[in-house]
């Protein structure tokens, strides 16, 4: 019996063949694992392939093709002289190993083993069960495309493959996981991208050693990046065949995970994470406008609660014209635990609205807005002042591009505003402190976080401050080391 990983060749007994895909398949234990006896021109053949991925046209097609078939016909030669000349489909293989045809059909080809041949054929007939693209949930445009990536990952290539029709695009195939097998592309341009980041990315993703990624992207992120106890994210996540493309074409490298939506783009920076597609969709004015006010909102969502807290219980910071800013009558909590509460309902909110059907969204927002927003101030837990902030930075989160650079920027909220309440004036400053030190030394794969700001870089950063029109953007930035730099001819 071979084992994972090893190699098992062909034999020449043919029913040893057979047996050993019957016992390493399981077949009278699967339902949905077939296997078929069949015999054409006074030849045995045995069949493989999963019931739920297989086109039964295409292979009903090939069986009539080669049923007609005579002795002589394949006498010799049987393999090539079938696979060259007798089975009528593109993508057609063979291999020598019975561990390779054991991996193949359970990805989902079809397995052709023949009598008097140490050659097994497989056939990609497959036909994964897929959703139609739709536009991704948090990452829509008013002007656009309404294609997003699915969970299959042929159609997510197709997808970047349409957008970029350049002979340079590469999509190297990858395999992780000793049992689940979960099929890997890494996408780049090798006329544009770092090979030697490409190189140091590949490695890193063939060293995974682990039985399966059950959480798909996230697992392949975990392993390759690591920095586990650092909250904001080192890559950049996209449903969007376009924004795909266009990180591509400044030379980044995307990963595509089979079975999720998906698509990984690395390296990045903070900045990054800043940047949405309805930007590039209007006018380069109006593109500055919502850069800026996204911008803002993002701020909001970081220092808007803890700024307050700091100048509501230390109100000799501010002056008599800023002294509205208080509250007007103190709750019967003190604020830090309002905030903290506020902070954990909205939380809890944020949970059940994954949770709740279409159907119900409205009812859960009727009955947040009159419990929390209404019941709670009338009954002393929360002042009118809280309720304000916590939504106006609420609504700062929810304008973050990036979900995990808005949940990262959440913990530090929080983080911020603990130590706010327990060293007041001193305690924030410190957080801020280690915030930003910690954005410092983070780096992506040798990329530092906060470039072109950390290292600086005037042209770069500027870039990341305006949205520039595209005519004018002639060049690719320097942080990836792009072969070409040229984004246009003249």
């Amino acid at each position: 019996m071979g084992k994972k990983g090893t190699q098992v060749p062909l034999s020449e007994i043919f029913h040893e063949n057979v047996n050993y895909l019957l016992k390493e398949f399981r077949v009278e234990k699967n339902f949905d694992l077939v296997h078929r006896k069949l015999e054409y021109a006074n030849r045995r053949f045995s069949l493989f392939f999963i019931d739920g991925f297989m086109n039964a046209d295409m292979m009903r097609y090939i069986m009539m093709e080669i049923k007609g078939l005579k002795s002589e016909q394949i006498e010799h030669d049987t393999i090539n002289r079938l696979v060259q000349t007798f089975i009528p489909h593109v993508e057609v293989e063979t291999t020598e190993d019975l561990e390779e045809v054991i991996g193949q059909v359970l990805a989902g080809q079809a397995a052709f083993l023949v009598e008097g041949c140490q050659q097994a054929i497989l056939i990609d007939t497959r036909e994964y069960p897929i959703r139609s693209p739709e536009e991704p949930d948090i990452e829509r445009v008013v002007r656009g495309p309404r294609d997003g990536f699915v969970e299959t990952i042929i159609f997510n290539c197709a997808l970047i493959r349409r957008r970029v029709r350049d002979r340079s695009l590469i999509m190297e195939y990858l395999q992780v996981g000793e049992r689940s097998k979960t099929d890997i592309a890494l996408v780049y341009l090798d006329s544009i991208a770092d090979l030697d980041l490409v190189e140091a990315l590949k490695k890193k993703v063939e060293e995974i050693s682990i039985d399966g990624i059950a959480m798909g992207e996230k697992t392949i992120e975990e392993f390759v990046f690591g920095r586990n106890y650092n909250p904001y994210p080192l890559v950049r996540y996209t449903e969007r065949a376009d924004t795909s493309a266009v990180h591509l074409m400044e030379g980044h490298i995307l990963i595509v995970v089979d079975g999720s939506p998906s698509i990984m783009i690395c390296p990045t920076t903070f900045w990054h994470h800043l940047q949405h597609a309805e930007e590039y969709r209007q006018k380069p004015i109006i593109g500055v406008f919502l850069r800026w006010v996204r911008f803002i909102a993002v701020l909001a969502s970081l220092f808007l609660l803890p700024l307050w807290y700091s100048f509501a219980t230390n109100e000799e910071l501010l002056s008599q014209r800023w002294a509205f800013i208080g509250p007007e009558k103190a709750g019967e909590l003190s604020l830090i635990w309002q905030f903290l509460i506020a902070e954990v309902g909205i939380e809890i909110l944020r949970m059940a609205a994954i949770h709740t059907p279409n159907a119900l969204a409205t009812a859960l927002g009727i009955v947040a807005a009159i419990l929390i927003g209404d019941v709670a101030v009338q009954v002393g837990i929360f002042t009118t002042e809280v309720v304000l902030y916590i939504a106006v930075a609420a609504s700062g989160t929810f304008a973050t591009p990036s979900y995990e650079l808005s949940l990262g920027n959440r913990v530090f909220r929080v983080f911020f505003l603990i130590l706010a309440a327990l060293f007041k004036i001193p305690g924030l400053v410190i957080g801020v402190t280690f915030w930003l030190l910690l954005l410092t030394y983070t780096k992506s794969m040798n990329l530092p976080y906060l470039y072109p700001f950390m290292p600086f870089n005037p042209k770069d950063f500027w870039g990341t401050l305006v949205r520039f029109p595209i005519p004018l953007k002639n060049t690719r930035s320097n942080m990836l080391h792009p072969q070409d730099k040229k984004r246009q001819a003249k």
